[in-house]
Order: structure tokens, then sequence, then C-alpha cells
């Protein structure tokens, strides 16, 4: 008879594969689909498509009334959330897509959870322990050799207006979960609520914007498909390799897998050259993760002595 834990365990390794899997495909699918949409276009075909499929979610497991009583509770709170996400967020981290090459926005993305750590120190009173520190100046290190092409000496920045985008949507990002913080209970349910209040503020951004000139078939097909695997499924499918494993650690250090092959993505599908700086920045901005998160401690503690 299988040891059930150990089976438990292979299905959470599997699914949070599959979820890096999905997450490394997403940066080429932002920048092949702003090809025939806008960045606003882009969110609300994708923000639709996501929200039906949380719906089907729900649906299955019989959470309407988890949603009922979940938005009666916190609905001032759900307002704000779908403000940041997938409305603000989105819409950002789209132009900055737009803006600048996909390997350089890549690795930016990643600050988000650097970012998080510094702002829990005055808004959740957190302590801030030396390791985020040293994580902190090798991350924004990291962003400073992208943002300058690796031109250290001049400072001179490619594409400011870009770069700027790019890190404020993390900011963004880390603001979302901040605020999740203060409702706890289920992640879909909470996901769906915010989902359903970004998409009036989506509607609005559109009839400002004005005419709406229907893309070609590969935008709405690229819209689909990131609204399915970046806003939705890779989403469940690590919770769901969260839930089934014994040690989160192990699964969560499976994340660092995604950038190498994101980039590979991006120079077989969008066709882009990754640059030497692209690299070492991501280096430093992944190095800066792992030792934000004990990543590299745990490492080191594995090594085996003599080593």
């Amino acid at each position: 008879m299988r040891d059930s834990p150990a089976v438990d365990n292979r299905r959470a390794y599997l699914l949070a594969l599959s979820a890096v899997l999905c997450w490394s495909t997403v940066a080429s699918a932002f920048k092949l689909s702003l090809r025939y949409l806008t960045p606003l276009q882009l969110v609300s075909v994708a923000s639709l498509v996501s929200t039906l499929l949380l719906a089907l979610v729900v649906a299955k497991s019989r959470n309407w009334a988890l949603l009922r009583s979940a938005w009666r509770r916190h609905w001032y709170w759900y307002l704000l959330l779908g403000f940041c996400n997938p409305f603000l967020y989105y819409l950002v981290l789209f132009n900055a897509y737009h803006l600048l090459p996909a390997q350089q926005v890549l690795p930016l993305n990643y600050t988000w959870g650097i970012l998080l750590a510094l702002l829990s120190v005055p808004v959740l009173k957190q302590r801030l322990r030396p390791q985020d520190l040293l994580a902190a100046m090798l991350c924004y290190g990291g962003v400073l050799v992208i943002a300058t092409g690796g031109s250290l000496v001049n400072l001179q920045f490619e594409q400011p207006l870009g770069i700027a985008l790019a890190l404020f949507s993390t900011l963004i990002w880390c603001c979302y979960w901040l605020l999740n913080t203060r409702i706890g209970g289920s992640a879909p349910v909470n996901l769906l609520l915010g989902f359903l209040c970004g998409l009036p503020w989506l509607g609005l951004a559109l009839v400002v914007q004005g005419s709406w000139q229907s893309p070609p078939l590969a935008g709405w097909l690229g819209a689909v498909y990131v609204g399915l695997f970046e806003m939705g499924i890779a989403f469940l499918l690590w919770q769901a390799a969260l839930l089934a494993c014994d040690n989160t650690a192990r699964i969560s250090n499976l994340i660092y897998l995604s950038p190498p092959l994101s980039l590979l993505l991006i120079a077989l599908l969008v066709g882009e050259q990754i640059q030497k700086a692209t690299i070492v920045g991501l280096v430093l901005i992944m190095l800066g993760v792992a030792i934000q998160n004990g990543a590299l401690r745990r490492l080191l503690r594995l090594r085996p002595r003599g080593v």
C-alpha cells in the first residue's frame, strides 16, 4: 500500500509544475497579444474570460452562499480590490509590456515580493530583517542593470516610462495582497468578487476611450488565453498544489523555474534576442527573492559537509 502523503506530494508537485508552465508562457502571450490589441482591450477581454471561469469554479464547489455572505461583510473592500485587480494592475502592466521588450518587464515584475516585505513593515507592523534589506539591494540593483541596459556608469535609462510602469505595477500588486489580508476567506470567492467589481471600471474606461475596433482572430485568441491561464487556471493550480502538499517551502521553490523558461519562450516565440543585461539583472533579482524567502538558506543547509 502506498503512503498517502507521498501520493499527495507527488500530485502537489505536478499541480505546481503545471502552474509554473502556465506562468512561463504568459509574458510571451502578453507581448504577442499586444500586437493586435490595445492594453485596455486585452485586459477587458481577458478579465471577462477569467470572471466566467471563476464563476464556474465557484458554482461547481457550490459556494454561492459563501459568495453572498462575503459580499455582505466586505463589499467596500471588494470594490477597492476590483479597482486594483484586474483594472489598474493589468492596465499598467500591459502598458509596460507595450512599451518595453517582454524580457525587461518579466524580471521587473518579480520584485513585487521584495516590495511587499518592505511595505509590510509600516502597514502590518512586521519587523524588517537584515535579509530583507540585503534582498532589496540585490533586487533593485538588478532593476538598475535592466533599466540602463547594463550602462551603470552613464545611468541612461532606455525607456523610463516603461520601467516606471513596470515598477508601479508591483506596487499595485502589493497593495492588492495587503488588502486581501484584511478579508481572508476563500481565495476563489475573493478573486471572483474582485473581478466582478473590476469589470465596471473596465467598461467605463472603454466608454471613455471611444470606438472599439474589433481585433483579428489572433488577438481574440491571445486575450482568451491570458484570461484563462494567467488570471485563472494558473492561480487555481497553484492554490491546489499548496493545499495538497505537506511542505509549502519546497513547492514554492518551483517558482524559480518560471523566469528562465519565460526567457526561453520569449526568445523562441516573440523573437527577442535576450540581452546580457537582462540575464544579469534577472539573476540578481531572483537571488534577492531567494534570500528574502529563505530558499538560499535552506539550500545551503542541505549541502553535504565539507563541500
